[in-house]
Order: C-alpha cells, then sequence, then structure tokens
C-alpha cells in the first residue's frame, strides 16, 4: 500500500467518524418537538409542592452534559424554566440522595424512580406516573440513558 492511499484511508476515516460522531449529537437536536414556552411551564408549575435550581458546576457536568434553570416538582408535573445541553435518549429521575457523579448515579439506581423521557432542551413538562409520590424522594436527575452520562440534578428537598 502507497503511503498516498493509506493517508486517504485515513483522513476519511477521520472524516467519516467525525460526520457520524456530529449526527449523534445533532439528531435529538434536528428531532426535537418544539419546546413548552414560558406560559405553558409556568401554568403546569402552579401549585408546586418543591422547586430547586439546575446549576452548571456540579462534579460530574462539563461542556457536553449540563443543565441549568428552575426546576418545579409537584404530584402531576416536573418541570424546567431552563435549558439542558442537548443530547440523545435524556431520562428524568427522582432520587433519595443527591447524585452529582456517574458513579454515585450507577450505585444508588435501584432506588431512584424513573418518571419519564426528556424531549426537549430548552424548558420541559414532563408528566408524573401517578403511583410515583416525589414526597419519598429529594432529589431530581437528568441522565442521558444511552450514553450512561450524568447531566445534571438539582435537590429539592
Amino acid at each position: 500500500m502507497t503511503l498516498r492511499a493509506l493517508t486517504l484511508i485515513i483522513t476519511h476515516g477521520l472524516v467519516g467518524f467525525a460526520g457520524f460522531a456530529g449526527g449523534i449529537y445533532m439528531l435529538p437536536i434536528l428531532t426535537a418537538p418544539p419546546a413548552p414556552n414560558e406560559g405553558a411551564v409556568t401554568a403546569a408549575s402552579l401549585g408546586a409542592d418543591y422547586s430547586a435550581q439546575f446549576r452548571k458546576s456540579l462534579q460530574d457536568s462539563d461542556a457536553l452534559h449540563w443543565g441549568e434553570g428552575m426546576v418545579s416538582i409537584s404530584k402531576d408535573h416536573i418541570t424546567l424554566l431552563g435549558e439542558l445541553a442537548p443530547g440523545p435518549d435524556y431520562r428524568l429521575y427522582l432520587s433519595p440522595q443527591f447524585v452529582e457523579t456517574e458513579a454515585d448515579f450507577n450505585r444508588l439506581k435501584s432506588t431512584m424512580v424513573e418518571v419519564g423521557d426528556i424531549k426537549t432542551f430548552s424548558n420541559f413538562v414532563v408528566d408524573v406516573p401517578q403511583q410515583v409520590n416525589p414526597a419519598e424522594y429529594n432529589t431530581v436527575i437528568v441522565w442521558c440513558e444511552a450514553f450512561g452520562e450524568f447531566i445534571t440534578a438539582a435537590q429539592y428537598q
């Protein structure tokens, strides 16, 4: 194999990999439904029992995995007035203990309850299943299920 052929294989492979990685990152952004506006989030937050802040400064949050904004928790809805870093397969969990690392999430996952999917990255409203009682937990967590990545968390009680 010539040096030119080897160089072409390597450079085309790198470009292909970059395109694939970019596609994985961009697909959830391109296919996300419209985010609820501030009025819809505020209306769903009325009567919330708890509130907390998502912050970018958590231990396992980084430039690609973060959330910030006001989270409101009631027996019917969990809402975010803020933003999440875009990504695939986000899930909302309630935990009986505050966590801010992937290791702690994985260690405590069996004690948590999955509330639902998060499909938007600017504001969200997630319905709380009837069998879930947020008062039995103290922390709300956003987790990327597909890649096992911690996104953000907030302790609400």
